[in-house]
């Protein structure tokens, strides 16, 4: 099947019941040059473990921001080395501490905001995807997690035409807990996303 052929709609009805490794076989299945993206917030040790089981080169494309916690850089160390990622880091073209002093850490509701998550996701994130130039992009988004996410379904087009797809879309936070349960799987809580600061909200990567 040509990606330029799929119908998101139909795909969907027929992905409906399958599971994520069902998912993941016809996605790698019409990919030519799939990545999978990560932050390593929770939960995304389940998406890893899952789509490189199938697909062990996998590009995984890691945009650090460089405002981690302690706690999400050691799971992200235990991750790559456990799983074996084929991790391809992109970090912001300027440096946390220079940053800091220019504009510091601005609040969601200050201007600068604005700007600051240009710098440490959406630039480092497009360059990523202006070198890798995937046709499939792996995500770990589900519905109920922000009102975008409940708009869209397991596979969704980038508004850059990339093939999105969601392998754990309808699983809840018991589903994903079995998952990682069963494959002794780590998770890690303490994480913090300063683009995105309250939950609910959209960074514009996705949008």
């Amino acid at each position: 099947m040509s990606l330029e052929k799929i119908d998101i709609v139909e795909i969907n009805k027929q992905l409906e019941g399958k599971s994520p490794e069902e998912i993941i076989k016809w996605s790698l299945s019409v990919a030519k040059n799939p990545v999978i993206t990560t932050n390593f917030r929770p939960y995304e040790s389940a998406i890893l473990h899952l789509v490189v089981s199938q697909n062990k080169d996998i590009p995984v494309v890691w945009c650090d921001t460089g405002y981690n916690t302690p706690q999400t850089y050691q799971h992200a160390e235990e991750l790559i080395h456990n799983l074996q990622l084929n991790v391809h880091l992109y970090v912001p073209k300027q440096t946390s501490a220079h940053r800091d002093v220019v504009l510091g850490l601005p609040t969601i509701d200050d201007p600068n905001h604005a700007i600051f998550t240009t710098q440490v996701k959406l630039e480092p994130f497009k360059r990523a995807m202006n070198e890798h130039k995937p046709d499939v992009w792996f995500t770990n988004l589900r519905r109920g997690q922000t009102a975008f996410r409940n708009s869209i379904d397991i596979v969704s087009v980038s508004k850059d035409g990339i093939i999105k797809v969601s392998p754990f879309y309808n699983f809840s936070d018991e589903e994903l807990d079995a998952y990682l349960e069963k494959y002794n799987l780590p998770n890690e809580f303490k994480y913090f996303d300063p683009t995105k600061v309250e939950n609910n909200r959209e960074c514009g990567l996705h949008i």
